[in-house]
């Protein structure tokens, strides 16, 4: 029988995360997870690290989403170095278009909530942003440029914090599926696996996204965490190549290299991970309207992931009452990996303090419990 001081449920960018931090802290911990180290939703993802997308002007999801990105940029460095994985991040700026003329007013009222934000961002016509990036559609009508979005490469976040973690002594097990928790009066004190092993502990922390639902269940606890199937598409990049991130018509279209990322579809597929023919040919129609240039080519790849989804679309982070020392940080929808470096840092600080930081205090599981 194993022992720990924490226990992790769910090895994506969350969890690794957490394990990262509470390493640092000197705190002993544990690691489970049932497939492969990211092979979910965080691997899955573009790995955009776009704060205006999400927010629709200040307060405290604005706050926070704002904090992660502000932590995660300034990680890269350490995280590079404790790992030796490079993370590919890079700041190409983003433009937001519309291209039809009654879809103007809507992109002036959501640019006048960002700029409440502080972030720097730009209003520019039609003529303008196809200045800025001449690949775009003749018709865009108008655009926001925001300088400072950037994007990192999602699987290797993850790889990063998981073998930063590791090698500062963490221990992190995949293909080790948690069938079941030990309790005591409202403690948690470990978990036993399917292939027979018990693993005690002092704090758990469940970390395991779209799945977190099924977890907070062996605490006769609902949490409304349920899957939102996301569809991507690569294609090769145009000569000349796209410069910024695009947002526009619901999808995305983000640069990396010599290859397109394309996304993301919104689907109600419970825990399906199968690629829809629909969706890829959804995306790649969109992405050659916003970008004539790229109906000369074809799609080299198309992958799917499971957000975990919310009903208020914030995360859920804190402690699960009525237990003690169970803690969620789970239903990031879709800003998992901008969030990540502060999720794991307020995770660690509650597990050697008690105390929940002020920054995620909006987002505790007691909202949806009644307490």
């Amino acid at each position: 029988m194993k022992t720990t001081d924490v226990v992790i449920i769910g090895g994506g960018v969350i969890g690794c995360a957490i394990a990262y931090f509470l390493r640092k802290q000197h705190i002993d911990v544990v690691l489970l997870e049932r497939g492969e180290i990211g092979g979910q939703a965080s691997g899955a993802a573009a790995g955009l690290l776009a704060p205006p997308g999400p927010l629709t002007g200040p307060g405290p999801f604005a706050d926070l989403v704002l904090a992660g990105f502000a932590s995660l940029a300034a990680l890269v460095p350490e995280l590079e170095a404790s790992s030796g994985i490079h993370l590919g991040y890079e700041r190409p700026g983003a433009l937001r278009i519309v291209r039809d003329q009654k879809r103007v007013a809507h992109l002036q009222k959501r640019f006048a909530n960002w700029q409440a934000l502080g972030l720097p961002l730009y209003w520019l016509s039609g003529a303008e942003a196809c200045q800025r990036e001449p690949l775009l559609a003749p018709d865009v009508c108008a655009a926001v440029y925001s300088p400072a979005e950037a994007q990192i490469q999602a699987s290797s976040v993850v790889q990063a914090f998981a073998q930063a973690a590791q090698l500062a002594g963490a221990r992190i097990y995949p293909h080790h599926e948690v069938a079941g928790v030990l309790t005591q009066q409202d403690r948690a004190i470990g978990v036993y696996t399917t292939q027979g092993e018990t693993i005690t502990c002092n704090h758990l922390v469940l970390a395991s996204g779209a799945w977190a639902a099924q977890c907070c269940a062996w605490f006769n606890v609902t949490l409304p965490v349920s899957p939102l199937h996301g569809q991507l598409i690569a294609l090769s990049q145009p000569m000349p190549h796209l410069k910024h991130i695009i947002f526009g018509e619901a999808a995305y279209l983000a640069p990396k290299g010599e290859t397109l990322f394309v996304g993301a579809t919104r689907e109600d597929m419970g825990f399906d991970t199968t690629v829809v023919e629909k969706g890829s040919s959804w995306l790649y129609e969109t992405a050659t309207r916003l970008i004539p240039a790229l109906a000369q080519g074809t799609i080299q790849a198309s992958w799917a992931g499971l957000r975990p989804r919310t009903p208020d679309r914030r995360p859920i982070v804190g402690f699960l009452p009525p237990w003690e020392n169970v803690l969620v940080a789970a239903g990031h929808n879709s800003v998992g990996i901008i969030l990540s470096a502060l999720t794991g840092q307020c995770i660690a600080e509650m597990v050697t303090t008690g105390n929940t930081p002020p920054l995620m205090q909006n987002f505790t599981p007691g909202r949806f419990l009644n307490i």
